[in-house]
């Protein structure tokens, strides 16, 4: 039996009303559902003894051992890059690192986790001053 296109066309417009049902149900579900927002976090620090290699070496180490949360989604560590000079550009820290997270709650949970809390006892002598930003990314829309 040969379907007529005027029937191919009524099928298709049923099957995509109910798909698009279907969308306003979910996009409906998920409103209600607060969407949690990635959070950077960003933070400096500026050394005890300026320019000290030992120092510096050391904070990264500390750093690095972070990795092992699991909550980290990515973690970046770095010193100040030799770019133009700006008045807009703060080059002043020694050592930096930026760490995603896939919400807030997982910023807290890295807060509170072991491996942070011993980085900080064993890294807290090295630097003179901190500085933290964290930005809960916006999503696109």
């Amino acid at each position: 039996m040969e379907t007529s296109r005027r029937e191919l066309l009524a099928a298709m417009m049923a099957l995509g009303g109910a798909g698009m049902a279907l969308s306003s149900t979910q996009a409906s579900a998920q409103a209600a559902t607060p969407v949690q927002a990635k959070l950077v976090h960003h933070v400096f620090f500026w050394l005890k003894r300026p320019g000290n290699q030992a120092d510096r070496d050391q904070l990264i180490a500390g750093l690095r051992t972070l990795r092992a949360i699991p909550v980290i989604r990515d973690l970046q560590i770095g010193v100040p890059a030799s770019t133009e000079k700006r008045d807009v550009v703060d080059s002043s820290f020694d050592v930096s690192e930026l760490m995603v997270f896939d919400n807030a709650v997982d910023q807290k949970v890295y807060q509170d986790h072991e491996i942070h809390q011993a980085f900080v006892k064993s890294c807290e002598h090295l630097w003179q001053k901190v500085v933290v930003y964290d930005m809960q990314v916006v999503p696109d829309r």
